[in-house]
């Protein structure tokens, strides 16, 4: 079979790395394709994936984002036309529901974040398949309109899977002395660019609040940012100086996770990573989201709404320790997961290919 998969951020690089090389090793043909995004392809790098880099990352405002989409559709049609996919796999990709749906290749899509709601209108009226973890309700996507019968769950946090992952030989150590009596902070702030956060978020207000408090609460350690755009670390630079250590993602954020004492998160996939690492972890809630709840309520990470109160919140947590239980505890969950390929593998069979067995990760 061909089978296409369109992969846009860096935890989609991390979740469909092992299931596209699983794929290509029973045979398939397949091809990867993603976008020039900074963190998407330089994680790409990192992980000696290769993919092919088809249109750009559209930016912070909405003109940006519509014209980089129509671009990328206009390139991938051309593309995809000639390749004639069986299958295209993608995270709710824009791009490839549209491409697939006008040249009438059968889409799959993957997704555990029903809170993007622009993503969601724009991607399930054009796709066959949807494959979500088993803890959202099927309700969260036949709100936009999707039949619950075409929806295929697991039982699996994303981002489980995906720690399992061995860290890459050839990327960068660690950007920080780790240990020697100081405590290492990271944080990765909000995704000041997506268009489902809100105007605190999107000026920047709210990742200051929270690096501030942090800083102010534990001068003379270290406070690492890794910074998600070049215009958000330049003025986060600018803001606090040699105070903060600022990284870009030049590394791949296991490494990083690894290597800290409390991770501050906004609910994304390193959020949910750092909780299922067993590092104490507080996600800011700008955007409530199933897996941040979740998680939240099996006592694996903390939340909280105020950017203010999060380094109160990274206080207590590390008062409590990064525990020799908790981690074990963090492990015995994700080991009780299964993998998310699993059901792809079914669905490439169903349409006639070889995808049974486990993809590894």
């Amino acid at each position: 079979m061909r089978i296409w998969f369109d992969i846009l951020t860096p935890k989609e690089i991390l979740f469909f790395e092992p299931m596209a090389k699983e794929l290509k090793a029973r045979g398939h043909d397949v091809l990867c394709t993603s976008r020039r995004y900074k963190e998407a392809h330089a994680l790409a790098a990192i992980r000696r994936f290769p993919v092919v880099l088809v249109g750009r990352h559209g930016g912070a405002e909405k003109l940006g984002k519509l014209e980089a989409s129509l671009q990328r559709m206009k390139r991938l049609t051309a593309m995809i036309s000639e390749f004639s996919p069986d299958l295209t796999v993608s995270f709710c990709s824009p791009e490839a529901a549209r491409v697939s749906y006008g040249l009438g290749f059968y889409h799959a899509a993957f997704n555990d974040a029903p809170h993007h709601d622009v993503g969601m209108r724009l991607t399930l009226p054009m796709i066959q398949r949807l494959f979500t973890p088993w803890m959202i309700p099927k309700s969260a996507y036949t709100r936009y309109g999707f039949d619950g019968k075409r929806i295929s769950r697991y039982r699996a946090i994303d981002a489980g899977p995906m720690i399992r992952r061995a860290s890459p030989s050839g990327g960068a150590g660690l950007p920080y002395a780790a240990g020697g009596g100081a405590l290492t902070i990271l944080i990765r702030p909000v995704e000041e660019q997506a268009a489902y956060v809100g105007e605190k978020e999107k000026s920047g207000e709210a990742t200051s609040s929270i690096v501030r408090g942090v800083l102010d609460r534990y001068a003379g350690h270290n406070v690492v940012v890794l910074s998600r755009y070049a215009d958000q670390k330049a003025r986060l630079g600018r803001e606090f100086g040699s105070r903060v250590r600022l990284l870009d993602m030049a590394y791949d954020g296991k490494i990083l996770l690894e290597n800290c004492d409390a991770f501050v998160g906004s609910g994304g996939t390193m959020t949910a990573e750092a909780a299922l690492m067993g590092v104490p972890t507080v996600s800011y809630d700008a955007v409530p989201n199933v897996t941040s709840e979740y998680l939240g309520r099996r006592g694996f990470l903390v939340t909280e709404k105020d950017p203010a109160r999060i380094a109160a919140r990274v206080g207590r947590l590390l008062a409590s320790g990064r525990s020799a239980a908790k981690k074990r505890r963090a492990e015995r969950f994700v080991a009780s997961m299964e993998d998310p390929y699993s059901r792809l593998a079914e669905l490439v069979s169903e349409l006639g290919g070889s995808g049974a067995a486990g993809s590894g990760g």
